[in-house]
């Protein structure tokens, strides 16, 4: 599923322009402020022109704030093969607009050169640890002070966009997360993020062979191969599904996500949820129980609340919403996917299923059902 991080970038180097002009305690003051007034980590550091990354390398080192932030050496995979010895705690992979929560052990992880794979019961993720540029062990007090301090290891890429976290949860194993702590601290290093890059303009549809992306398309036997085809074609992602239209994509209604929760919850059917940031794929395989809308006066969200899963998504953000079906080996294979206003992947969904193994057909008794719209010219 590396065709989720596809990207077009050019490089920069020039320091973010807020913290060229501010130094760290500057920092901190500020960020802490904001975050007294409400805000989540990523949206205090941004309120302030920061990445998030960047508002929390401001807290390494010795200072008076209740946020402590130590940073980390790697190697990555090292360290996230360490917290099997802390037993179940939770693992969040977010972009701009969904969060990904499952609660379980890192297990069965393994890398090759910068790609890794976690192959738990629970936690199954797909890592590209070459996005990987800095970790930080994060200590922050409990809003209830009856409660222990939020721990938790917080991973960046180099423009300070969170990758990956993992928090201790009331059933980790404390001691064994303090001694990770200890064996990966780097207390003298000193982090510095770049601004993120801009993108390369999408090429125009009458430059892509849209002809030989279709038989390309036809051939595939694993859904895999779907990053190959569309780098050997030069076509970003949405824009292979719009030329494609009508073959093997079809534009879905932007309240799908919320329809195909529902519908799984109520028929019982498995699925699974893909959703990734700039280095890290996380993915929930199973049954949804408890999905709940939840609509405040700046944003609209679809939430999973279930025991070992959380997700929450911005439905609001939704700007194309599209049903892809994908030849395999084993029979076609469906998926939903939403995008958001800046042509961002949000999610994925997938009915479970194994290589090997067909499509199972209650997903894709699901998807039949799902609202299409007409096709646009």
């Amino acid at each position: 599923m590396s065709a989720v991080l596809q990207t077009q970038t050019r490089p920069v180097a020039e320091p973010y322009p807020a913290a060229a002009s501010m130094n760290a305690a500057s920092l901190r003051a500020l960020f802490n402020a904001a975050r007294g007034s409400g805000k989540r980590a990523k949206e205090a550091a941004e309120s302030l022109g920061l990445s998030e990354g960047e508002a929390i390398a401001a807290h390494a080192g010795a200072h008076d704030y209740a946020l402590k932030a130590t940073p980390l050496r790697g190697p990555w995979v090292e360290v996230l093969q360490a917290l099997q010895l802390c037993g179940p705690v939770m693992a969040l992979t977010r972009n701009t607009s969904t969060v990904h929560e499952k609660i379980g052990v890192y297990e069965n992880i393994s890398a090759t050169g910068h790609m890794g794979l976690a192959l738990g019961e629970d936690i199954d993720l797909r890592l590209f640890f070459s996005r990987w540029h800095a970790g930080f062990a994060v200590s922050e007090p409990a809003n209830d002070p009856k409660r222990q301090p939020s721990q938790s290891l917080q991973f960046f890429d180099r423009h300070g966009v969170a990758v990956h976290k993992v928090y201790v949860r009331p059933e980790t194993d404390r001691e064994a997360f303090h001694d990770i702590v200890s064996q990966f601290s780097a207390a003298d290093l000193e982090v510095r993020f770049t601004p993120a890059p801009l993108k390369e303009t999408i090429k125009p549809d009458t430059d892509i062979d849209a002809a030989g992306l279709a038989q390309g398309w036809s051939e595939m036997t694993d859904t895999h191969q779907f990053f190959g085809l569309i780098s050997k074609f030069g076509v970003e992602r949405q824009q292979a599904f719009r030329l494609m239209e009508g073959q093997f994509t079809q534009r879905a209604d932007l309240g799908i996500v919320r329809n195909l929760l529902n519908e799984a919850a109520f028929d019982g059917a498995s699925i699974m949820v893909f959703v990734s940031s700039s280095g890290c794929i996380q993915i929930h395989s199973g049954r949804v129980l408890r999905v709940e809308p939840m609509v405040k006066p700046t944003a609209q969200w679809i939430n999973v609340l279930d025991a070992g899963f959380n997700l929450h998504l911005r439905e609001d953000m939704i700007q194309n919403a599209w049903i892809v079906q994908k030849p395999t080996a084993d029979g076609p294979v469906t998926s939903v996917e939403v995008f958001d206003g800046e042509g961002e992947l949000m999610a994925m969904f997938f009915g479970s299923r194994k290589p090997g193994v067909p499509e199972q057909q209650a997903w894709r008794d699901i998807a039949a059902r799902l609202p299409r719209l007409r096709a646009t010219a």
